[in-house]
């Protein structure tokens, strides 16, 4: 007896209705260059994942596929896929394949290649949405009482504005007690917030990059004497897409990427650190390799911009909780006076962690700005008040609430401006800034 046209669609939507259920989580764009692109991606269990893309003007009939990659229990059941046929200045579609079946999304799924502008133009109009400090309630392993997650409607506001990138500035989950010393843990908790349903659509068309804080990192405050900071840098390399991670010379998750004409430094604000209540010996932050390395990076540099992005604060003043100027004063006085002592233009600091966020603005002694932008919380608990004194606050500019920014770059070559904006959790405009 010849089966239906009935039971062969049956069969058929059954097969990908069971294939859809093998993701956990993503798509997720990752590093953008103009000759390859980074597609993350993590199932439920353990399956064969791959990605077909094809330029919009072309149509799916030119569609080209990453390598198929297994997924396994060991990586967390995550893959890194490259999207490496591609050309500079081109948008593209894309589609997720688990076990060869195509995966049906309902949020779209693209991404546009960097253009090559470099004696051509001048540097396209560009935004960057940024934000810190992500908790996402999982009861059994909380505290009791009300959760410390709330509003992740914040994500879909965040994917509204329809950013290029997004910077997730540290504290990108938060590992608990049952997380901390197991692999198991680890990667529990790293699934557990990836997974959010209203992160989704943020992550499919938005290349994300992050670095880290406390709470990806280890225990609260936790420093270079964290026994298990191998397997959180392992997480952390297995769940993002940076463009590298670490550096040969001093290892970590150090990085820096370059988008258009403006340069991102991602710095390791854990590894190296020393203990918060260190009484006797050198207080540093970033250590001394990192930080050699950053000041010649940065005269190195000949972008419009130069970001520098940091778990904590840099130019708040107050003395307390995990300001630069509290737990190490003098690597930071060093830090600045190197800026200044090499000329170096157009720095702006790109922070997290403190729950509140703030425009620092400091003017050096050879009259050039620096910039410190605190963007926290995205979704993680907030404070009613903050009666702290940062002499380097811009007025105007303390918000204590969930909220986002989004920096927006535009203008000709070395005549580039820079605005940043700040929204509530529902996209609403807070404050703004020319900087």
């Amino acid at each position: 007896m010849k089966p239906t046209l009935l039971a062969i669609l049956l069969v058929f939507t059954t097969l990908l209705s069971a294939q859809r259920e093998l993701l956990q989580s993503g798509p997720m764009l990752g590093y953008a260059e103009m000759r390859e692109i980074l597609i993350w991606v993590q199932t439920t269990e353990a399956a064969t994942v791959r990605i077909g893309y094809f330029p919009v003007a072309a149509g799916p009939e030119n569609t080209r596929f990453t390598a198929s990659i297994a997924t396994l229990p060991a990586t967390a059941f995550t893959a890194k896929l490259l999207a490496d046929q591609v050309e500079p200045g081109i948008e593209y579609n894309y589609q997720l394949y688990i076990n060869d079946q195509p995966i049906k999304l309902d949020y779209p799924t693209t991404f546009t290649t960097p253009p090559v502008w470099r004696w051509r133009n001048d540097p396209p109009e560009f935004s960057v949405a940024m934000g810190s400090c992500t908790y996402i309630n999982d009861v059994p392993y909380d505290r009791p009482g009300k959760g410390y997650g709330s509003e992740y409607e914040i994500f879909t506001s965040i994917d509204a504005k329809q950013p290029n990138l997004m910077l997730w500035l540290g504290d990108n989950t938060y590992l608990r007690e049952p997380d901390w010393y197991s692999r198991t843990g680890v990667f529990h908790r790293y699934t557990h917030t990836r997974s959010v349903p209203e992160m989704q659509p943020l992550l499919a068309r938005t290349h994300n990059y992050a670095t880290w804080d406390d709470h990806d990192f280890g225990p609260n405050n936790s420093d270079r004497t964290w026994v298990r900071k191998e397997l959180t840098t392992e997480a952390f390399e297995l769940f993002w897409g940076n463009l590298t991670f670490g550096t040969p010379d001093f290892g970590g998750i150090t990085s820096m990427f370059r988008y258009n004409d403006v340069d991102f430094f991602l710095l390791d604000n854990r590894s190296f650190r020393s203990p918060n209540d260190l009484k006797h010996g050198e207080k540093t932050v970033l250590g001394k390799a990192q930080l050699e390395w950053l000041i010649e990076s940065l005269v190195f540099s000949d972008a419009s911009y130069k970001m520098v992005c940091i778990g904590g604060q840099v130019l708040n003043t107050h003395q307390g909780g995990e300001t630069y100027a509290r737990l190490a004063p003098l690597e930071r006085e060093y830090l600045l006076k190197r800026i200044e002592e090499e000329g170096i233009k157009n720095v702006v600091f790109l922070t997290g962690d403190r729950h509140h966020t703030e425009l620092s603005e400091l003017t050096l002694r050879n009259g050039e700005k620096i910039y410190d932008i605190t963007i926290s919380s995205l979704t993680a608990g907030t404070g009613s008040e903050r009666s702290e004194i940062n002499k380097n606050r811009v007025d105007g500019t303390l918000t204590i609430q969930h909220n986002f920014g989004v920096l927006t770059f535009t203008g000709a070559f070395r005549e580039r401006a820079l605005k940043l904006e700040v929204f509530d959790k529902d996209g609403l405009l807070l404050w703004e800034r020319d900087l």
